[in-house]
């Protein structure tokens, strides 16, 4: 096996394996003529050492046959594995990541969340792939830390959970199923999503709903589980009622609370800024 050059990255896993490479280029025309004879391009497609190959083989009285096998690329996906090898190192060899556990780690995963969120709404796309790398770092950092449990998993379990679940509810991809629209896909998923509940011994439409996220969407997700129920009326404050209807109402509307009363506080910022930067020129 030849090569172009000294420097190829593949080299120190063939030597492994006890495969000889040499870098001579201008040779692998001639030592073709007596067999067949594999050589390794460079990652940007060693343009110069193709060429000379060439070259070399125009040269001979009986030019060899040449083929040229595109080799194997990163999958979508690969770059993951680099983000799984530096978490391990990180967990190893820095005492602040060292220590993190699930609870300490929590307000950095509602940070990064809420980042996430602030750049779509905002619309900045630029931001958007910082922003979920540093979500996904959250991710596989409570992963890492869970693999250190006797009861735990890692980053495996976490994927291979989540390619079950999409499977399992998207039977019109990955199965027979057939369905005319996008409401029919929702209803076969609320209807999927049942069964599993149940199989988990799940017997009310609200078990799961996390309670300590924010009011609105609280209150949006138990209405979007547990339906409308018209005849209930709110306990507590006039404040607390109002805010329940407010929340029912939008639901009815096909509104998110959250992004409605959101719209509205950038709106007041935006306005708070403006108003301040005029105050501070007129004050000059």
């Amino acid at each position: 096996m030849l090569t172009g050059s000294a420097e190829h990255p593949v080299l120190p896993y063939l030597e492994g394996v006890e495969v000889e490479v040499r870098a001579d280029p201008v040779g692998i025309a001639a030592e073709s003529c007596e067999g067949t004879l594999v050589w390794l391009a460079a990652q940007d497609g060693d343009e110069s050492f193709l060429r000379a190959v060439g070259q070399a083989a125009l040269a001979l009285a009986e030019p060899p046959e040449i083929e040229l096998v595109p080799g194997s690329y990163d999958l979508p996906g690969a770059r993951l594995l680099d983000m799984v090898a530096v978490m391990d190192r990180l967990r190893r060899e820095c005492p602040w990541d060292g220590k993190q556990t699930h609870e300490s780690l929590v307000p950095y995963l509602l940070e990064e969340a809420y980042e996430v969120l602030e750049t779509i709404e905002a619309g900045d796309y630029a931001a958007l792939r910082e922003e979920l790398g540093d979500l996904l770092f959250q991710v596989v950092f409570h992963a890492r830390v869970a693999q250190e449990r006797a009861d735990g998993f890692d980053i495996d379990d976490v994927a291979g959970g989540i390619v079950d679940k999409l499977v399992r509810r998207h039977p019109h991809v990955f199965a027979d199923v057939e369905v005319a629209d996008a409401d029919e896909v929702n209803a076969n998923w609320e209807a999927i999503k049942k069964a599993e509940r149940a199989a988990k011994g799940e017997s009310s439409p609200l078990d799961g709903v996390p309670m300590g996220q924010p009011a609105l969407s609280l209150v949006a997700q138990l209405l979007r589980r547990g339906g409308d129920h018209a005849e209930f009326t709110p306990e507590g404050s006039d404040l607390g009622k109002r805010l329940f209807a407010l929340v029912r109402e939008a639901q009815a509307a096909g509104l998110d609370p959250e992004a409605e009363l959101r719209a509205v506080a950038r709106a007041y910022k935006a306005h708070v800024v403006s108003t301040d930067g005029l105050d501070a020129r007129t004050e000059d």
